[in-house]
């Protein structure tokens, strides 16, 4: 028999500015406004985001979309990530996400992209599902790039996936740092 831990942690995403970096203790001012200290695990990673266009997006390759239902059907793109060929199969699936209200998170495999007069359209193929994504022109999309430690500085925009564990405290393995003007737009 499978035993639940009551310790669960909660998936907190937290997104904001820094604060401080100091020793392992992330202190970010979320855009909510509120002070967040982030515990970061031993091996933490840290990546940036790069700028990327709707024309690198190619079949085969695995994306994570954040979007919203439109008026239309089918859902309309936040951002698009286009994950490095090392990470294909990251958390894959559709799944709720609290970058704007009823906004879904959808992590899979570019099947087929279609270019039409407005902008592109995205099949992506997940689990033995499909789902079309609609790409509006001005969609932020970007790539995780290369960054350090020194890279998180008072006032650097953050994306920092997280464990809130029931004593409130938070903590992370890794963080997403905005760097040369691009931010973490999930």
């Amino acid at each position: 028999a499978t035993c639940v831990s009551a310790q669960a942690a909660d998936t907190v995403r937290v997104r904001g500015t820094v604060e401080s970096l100091n020793g392992t203790t992330l202190s970010v001012k979320t855009r909510e406004g509120a002070n967040a200290k982030i515990m970061l695990k031993d091996g933490w990673q840290v990546s940036s985001v790069a700028k990327a266009s709707v024309d690198d997006i190619k079949p085969g390759d695995y994306v994570g979309i954040a979007s919203l239902p439109t008026a239309s059907g089918g859902d309309g793109a936040l951002e698009v990530l286009i994950f490095p060929a090392a990470m294909k199969g990251t958390g894959e699936g559709s799944y709720a996400w609290d970058l704007k209200p009823n906004s879904t998170m959808t992590n899979a495999t570019v099947a087929d992209a279609v270019k039409s007069v407005d902008g592109r359209t995205l099949t992506v193929a997940y689990k033995g599902k499909e789902k079309k994504i609609s790409i509006p022109d001005g969609t932020p999309i970007v790539t995780f790039a290369p960054a350090t430690a020194s890279d998180i500085k008072a006032g650097a925009t953050v994306f920092v996936p997280s464990e809130k564990a029931t004593d409130g405290s938070m903590s992370s393995a890794r963080v997403v740092v905005g760097t040369n003007g691009v931010v973490p737009p999930m």
